[in-house]
């Protein structure tokens, strides 16, 4: 993984303003009519929550129209943005993920460079130090940090307690998290699983970089140009998952299959069929909010033991080389990264903010599940270390992931052979 993390996953659009406080109308607006586009994915707490930044910015930028472009999932996004790019029509501001290197390397996002800085459409003096660097490649700043994720557990708290087991720890080993899920699993319903199979998920690259990290096999080196990890090594993590799976503590295959976990909408523990399933803790608000069960964070096993977990920027603002409006796109994006009026609607749903104005803005107004966020990174932060680099072609690689785990999952591959083809598809994503 580069030095961005995937992730992968909600929806939002927003506006940009002069400065960071937000306030006076920007000449540009007051003169001409201005119309931007945004492509992001996310959920539709995202999308709620996004508009009502663009209504604050549109306010107070009257002649400045920001017009939303909405995915449910990160594939679904990238694909309809490279066909745009393609054929010229891209939106002027893109969402991106852990794949902005690939973005970078492909030539097609602006250097935002020459419009950052104090007294320029993007303050970049009230951004953390670290947040800006995270999007600095080559030198040049082709990304803005929506805020800092990290990977976490998310587990129906009011469940556990209805079983009458004691609520997990926050940090367990591996074994310690399988006897967990084991007693779990005697408690439950039946039809109600202790985990999703969370190797299934659309996003399975975060939880296989995790394990990598965890067992001490990067998936390539700070180069770029070779993998740590060998056959047997992806052999053991599929191996991991087949264990769970033939013993209960997942679903099976396709009842898996069926809840991608994109967004909370469609999570098998907002459907109720499991106790516990993978999330940034940019989508725990989101989570929240569509059951009345209480919900809580825990760190993936062995987070402790080897400082597994990292704090990734959660996305990216970019924008377009070919847009015709950079810098207006530049100003929108600073009112989404700095303002405290978009803090107080955007809260921690793309990440926890980076930006010491924004934040001003958000400490009145956390909720519950905000606060929860903000005690998990606190906790789970001295469980992490550096980022590891990003496979090259980050997409191309989580989609055939998948496609080989499903292989395994379904029985269609022994584990053995899904792993040679694991690190086949590492190998050629290294020298593609």
């Amino acid at each position: 993984m580069k030095r961005i993390v995937c992730v992968l996953m909600g929806l939002a659009v927003f506006g940009g303003l002069m400065f960071a406080g937000g306030g006076k109308a920007s000449p540009e607006a007051q003169t001409s009519s201005t119309t931007i586009r945004w492509a992001y994915w996310g959920s539709e707490n995202r999308a709620k929550i996004s508009q009502e930044a663009i209504d604050i910015y549109q306010q107070q930028n009257p002649g400045v129209v920001v017009n939303p472009e909405i995915s449910g999932g990160a594939g679904d996004h990238f694909a309809k943005v490279d066909t745009q790019l393609a054929g010229g029509n891209g939106p002027d501001i893109i969402q991106m993920g852990g794949n902005i290197l690939d973005y970078v390397n492909k030539g097609v996002l602006a250097d935002l460079s020459p419009y950052a800085g104090d007294g320029k459409a993007i303050v970049t003096s009230t951004i953390d130090a670290g947040a800006v660097a995270n999007g600095t490649i080559n030198g040049k700043l082709y990304g803005v940090s929506t805020g800092v994720s990290m990977a976490a557990l998310v587990y129906n708290k009011a469940l556990v307690q209805r079983t009458g087991l004691p609520l997990p720890k926050v940090s367990m080993t591996y074994a310690e998290f399988r006897d967990y899920l084991v007693q779990l699993k005697a408690k439950l319903p039946q039809g109600v699983w202790p985990m999703q199979d969370i190797g299934s998920l659309a996003a399975n690259s975060t939880p296989f970089g995790y394990w990598s990290r965890y067992n001490g096999t990067p998936l390539v080196d700070d180069s770029v140009t070779k993998t740590f990890l060998t056959a047997a090594d992806a052999q053991k993590y599929l191996e991991l998952f087949k264990d769970y799976r033939d013993n209960g503590l997942v679903p099976p295959a396709a009842d898996a299959a069926a809840y991608p976990e994109t967004s909370p909408e469609n999570s098998a523990i907002i459907a109720g069929k499991v106790a516990i399933t993978f999330v940034w803790t940019s989508q725990f608000a989101g989570y929240q909010q569509l059951t009345k069960d209480e919900l809580d964070l825990i760190e993936l096993p062995g987070a402790a033991e080897k400082n597994a977990l990292w704090q990734p920027p959660s996305q990216f603002y970019t924008v377009n080389k070919d847009s015709k409006n950079i810098e207006a796109a530049a100003r929108f994006i600073n009112f989404l990264v700095n303002s405290p009026d978009a803090a107080r609607v955007l809260l921690n749903d793309r990440g926890a903010s980076a930006s010491s104005t924004a934040r001003t803005g958000a400490v009145s107004v956390l909720t519950a599940a905000d606060q929860k966020v903000l005690n998990y990174i606190a906790s789970a932060g001295v469980h992490s270390s550096a980022e590891t680099p990003h496979v090259p072609n980050d997409m191309e690689f989580t989609t055939s992931l998948y496609l080989i785990y499903q292989s395994v999952a379904f029985g269609q591959k022994t584990p053995a052979h899904g792993g040679q083809e694991i690190l086949d598809l590492l190998n050629r994503m290294i020298k593609k």
